[in-house]
This record gives structure tokens, C-alpha cells and sequence, in this order.
């Protein structure tokens, strides 16, 4: 059980990811106290440390191998796009919350550090992108990913309004 010192921690930093997810156009898990066991979870990884780290995933203790699940993990916007929440269940799509669909199981996308130091190696001689790049038409923001998000974190454009900008 939290002191009431890091209630208000976790109250704070619940306040201020929840006013980034809605200004940058993602929804919170709208169930409050499954959202505040990971937000105490971020906050306990970030003692420990030094990042908030995915409480949901082993993280290696190594900022420079964790890059990938520093909330908002790598993975998130895929698995919004594919499932309807993240893999911990922290973030949902705007359908998962307004049709009060509940965090289903998501299959972790995370490779092992083996094979993200391969990958990271390999395409460092190769030209071959890893993931197409998505072009906002109204504000021009790029992002490189397998889905264009839903909405786009600039100017709050609809999915529609993007196209595949480089393959």
C-alpha cells in the first residue's frame, strides 16, 4: 500500500500522462485502478532506474537496452492499431474506451536483446527501411511505423489523412 506521499506521486504523474495522451490524440486505460497500479509501476522503475520503463516487461536495467519499452514503449502505436490497447494496457484506442471494450491479451512484440542488437547491426549496412514512413497531408509529420497513427500527434489529423510516403 502507497504512503500517502507517493499516492500523490502517482495521483500527479497520472494527471500529467493523461493530459499528454489527450492532447497528443491517445486515450488512457479508462479503468482508474488498473491505470494507477502502472502508473505506480512506472514511477517505481524510474527509482530504480533512472527511466520509466514498461512495468508489463523485464527491463535490463540498462537505459541504452530499454530505449524500446521507455513509456510510451516502440511497440504501442502498432499494437493500438492491431489490438486496441498496449501491451500493458495502459493506452487504448479511442473504440476500445468509447465502446468500454477492456485490455485484451496482446502478444509482446519486444525481440529478445540478441536480436535487436542483430537487427541494429544489420541495418546499419542495409538500405532496406524496416518500416514504411507515413506522411501527415496537412501538417507534413513523418513518421516511420507500420500503420499510420490514428490521430497525428502535430496536428490531431485523422488516420485518413495520411499516406505511405516512403516504402
Amino acid at each position: 500500500m502507497p504512503d500517502d506521499n507517493s499516492s500523490e506521486k502517482i495521483k500527479k504523474r497520472f494527471k500529467e500522462l493523461n493530459q499528454d495522451a489527450k492532447k497528443n490524440g491517445y486515450y488512457l486505460n479508462p479503468d482508474e485502478s488498473f491505470t494507477m497500479g502502472l502508473v505506480e509501476g512506472l514511477l517505481k522503475n524510474a527509482e530504480r532506474y533512472g527511466y520509466e520503463s514498461c512495468p508489463c516487461r523485464l527491463s535490463f536495467g540498462e537505459k541504452k537496452h530499454d530505449l524500446d519499452i521507455i513509456c510510451p514503449c516502440d511497440y504501442r502505436d502498432d499494437d493500438i492499431s492491431e489490438y486496441g490497447a498496449c501491451f500493458c494496457g495502459l493506452y487504448l484506442s479511442k473504440t476500445n474506451v468509447e465502446k468500454k471494450i477492456t485490455a485484451p491479451v496482446i502478444p509482446d512484440r519486444r525481440p529478445s536483446l540478441k536480436d535487436r542488437l542483430t537487427e541494429k547491426n544489420n541495418s546499419s549496412i542495409s538500405n532496406n527501411l524496416s518500416y514504411p514512413v507515413y506522411r501527415c497531408k496537412v501538417c507534413g509529420y513523418l513518421c516511420a511505423r507500420n500503420n499510420p497513427p490514428d490521430k497525428c500527434p502535430i496536428c490531431k489529423a485523422d488516420r485518413e489523412r495520411f499516406e505511405i510516403f516512403i516504402r
